[in-house]
């Protein structure tokens, strides 16, 4: 009787560890019954946003291809961040994606997946603001960071060892909002992981980095304790995205342009969407509605093109705040390219058409190709289509292109091309730095 009920418990357990067949809260198992995984995440710009009443962030993006992989619908919840391990471990939603920090005390409330990205708690502070150079220079001083965070974790572990800092705790305020207080002279100290303040200084550029007051930590998504099946899935999951592309591509919308940072120049852009923009903002606005453009991504092309200077005439001869050549002036019926409005009209009529060139293109790619080609022309993009296809790159990918585009520089490539030599890594940047532009405004209220 005792082998034969050793070997029934011995059966139970091996089943249970190999298939989940008798373990009731197995949580992969529910998802794919229901066919829905519900994410915990926060409402932040790395997380998850609407953006136009559209589900954005770099968070919600791995989670909607999460959601594919496993072939289930999506629903995201965000609860707050103080109730997100609650929410999991109540049941209410079955992972978090919200780019938290692996940490020691965490790892006792739930499992986290393999690494995904690198990450490092950095002091803010305001340029200008001195004597914060090193962790001793935190003595006396308030810091302002969020309740239960991973810096909260460390700055306790730092008051510990001895360093007298302050902490000035807010229950559900985000990082980025903090942020926003440092620029604005609100508070003079906040600490923000790495890949959090490369994303708002774009929007905040009087920022900096004082000092690191963490080694490298990663970032996982986390599930409860029992649901080993669910966590080797999404490791198997991130381990997929990261050989095929998928993941890079994610991190470059989000991400892209942010390691390189010019803070001159990102000045002169918020000073000018106060002082430039608004003349121009109402047509913009309306003759980006007819050919249904974003009118932020328009002004983004515009300050790209001329910095919104309606005089601005380039060494090449194009004119205008768009920048129009004389034959694409004529083509979009453009009779004085530098009045604004006969400007604004052909360059969105021009970009528009360009934009039809690469139909059954992902949305977001399509519009990059059509960047890329307003500035180097489709003659050219074309080219760059045809050499990624020759080294078996996705032709329908940007990324592909900004391989290939800047082989059309060197003659082994553009002998055998249809439109001959081009200054190929112009476009590349071009379109990074209209994207960054387009972000910020995205991310700008007032604008």
């Amino acid at each position: 009787m005792k082998i034969k009920l050793a070997l029934f418990f011995l059966s139970i357990i091996l089943c249970a560890s190999i298939s989940g067949c008798y373990n009731p809260n197995d949580t992969l198992r529910k998802i794919e019954n229901r066919g829905q995984i519900i994410v915990i995440t926060d409402n932040s710009a790395h997380g998850f946003y609407l953006y136009q009443n559209r589900p954005m962030g770099f968070e919600y993006q791995l989670t909607k291809e999460f959601a594919a992989f496993l072939n289930v619908e999506l629903t995201v919840i965000t609860p707050g961040w103080g109730k997100i391990f609650d929410t999991l471990l109540s049941g209410e939603g079955d992972l978090i994606a919200s780019s938290l920090t692996k940490t020691e005390r965490r790892k006792t409330r739930v499992v986290f997946s393999d690494e995904y990205m690198p990450v490092q708690q950095q002091v803010i502070v305001r340029k200008g603001f001195r004597g914060i150079k090193r962790l001793s220079d935190l003595n006396g001083k308030t810091v302002h960071i969020r309740k239960n965070t991973s810096y909260h974790e460390r700055l306790v572990e730092l008051k510990k060892s001895g360093l007298n800092v302050h902490l000035a705790l807010y229950e559900n305020t985000p990082t980025e909002e903090l942020l926003r207080q440092v620029q604005n002279n609100e508070i003079k100290i906040t600490i923000a992981d790495s890949n959090i303040f490369r994303l708002n200084r774009r929007y905040y550029p009087d920022l900096r980095i004082a000092f690191p007051i963490s080694e490298h930590q990663s970032l996982g998504w986390a599930v409860k304790k029992h649901d080993i099946r669910l966590i080797k899935k999404i490791n198997q999951f991130f381990d997929n995205i990261k050989k095929d592309g998928t993941f890079t591509q994610i991190y470059n919308k989000y991400y892209a342009g942010t390691e390189m940072f010019d803070y001159v120049d990102i000045k002169i852009f918020h000073n000018r969407l106060k002082t430039r923009l608004p003349a121009y903002k109402q047509i913009i606005e309306k003759e980006s509605k007819k050919y249904n453009f974003d009118w932020r991504l328009i002004a983004a092309v515009i300050y790209q093109e001329s910095q919104f200077n309606p005089n601005a005439i380039s060494y090449t001869g194009v004119r205008g705040l768009m920048q129009l050549t004389m034959p694409t002036a004529d083509e979009m019926g453009v009779l004085n390219r530098l009045n604004p409005e006969e400007s604004i009209k052909g360059g969105i009529k021009y970009l528009h058409k360009l934009y039809n060139q690469f139909e059954g293109l992902h949305p977001d790619e399509r519009l990059k190709f059509a960047l890329g080609s307003y500035n180097v022309g489709y003659g050219h993009v074309k080219d760059a289509r045809n050499i990624a296809h020759e080294k078996g790159l996705d032709i329908n990918q940007w990324s592909s292109l900004e391989k290939t585009l800047p082989l059309l520089r060197n003659r082994e490539y553009y002998e055998k091309s249809d439109f001959g030599y081009a200054r190929g890594t112009e476009p590349v940047r071009y379109v990074n730095q209209i994207l960054t532009y387009y972000n910020i405004l995205k991310m700008t209220p007032e604008a």
